[in-house]
């Protein structure tokens, strides 16, 4: 699946309120790497665009590569499966995820992913509120097990 959007700031008066459209294209997000340890493009938050309170994000993970297990205090978070495949584990609960599955976390469970297969995992990450890693916390036990 190829996302593809265009890139502008808009701003249009209906009556009395302001109309906020933002559109942006995903090779124009600078990649980095999150304190979990996948690589992600972060297409919107509230730093660069018109949302208040949440997040999207294009995250990608190498073959074998897994993020760190981690959990967020405030932050929801849906992961959305655009291309491979994925161990997704919450909580110590585990399933295998493809093309066009997601998952709902809630903020402060424990969640790790991994890409399985041949080919690099990429979904969608919609947080809410949105993404800091300041609301990042890693556990020490990245096995996938509660102890």
């Amino acid at each position: 699946m190829v996302i593809q959007m265009m890139c502008f700031l808009r701003e249009t008066l209906q009556g009395s309120q302001t109309l906020n459209v933002h559109y942006v294209a995903l090779q124009d997000c600078s990649p980095f790497t999150t304190a979990d340890g996948s690589t992600i493009r972060e297409v919107f938050n509230p730093r660069n665009s018109v949302l208040l309170n949440g997040s999207l994000a294009h995250a990608s993970l190498e073959v074998g590569q897994k993020t760190a297990r981690h959990f967020h205090p405030k932050a929801e978070e849906i992961y959305f499966i655009l291309k491979g495949r994925g161990l997704m584990e919450v909580d110590g609960e585990k399933a295998e995820l493809g093309e066009g599955d997601a998952v709902a976390i809630s903020s402060g469970a424990k969640h790790q992913i991994e890409a399985l297969g041949d080919e690099k995992l990429e979904f969608l990450c919609c947080c809410a509120p949105a993404y800091s890693h300041e609301d990042t916390v890693l556990c020490e036990d990245e096995t996938g097990s509660d102890n």
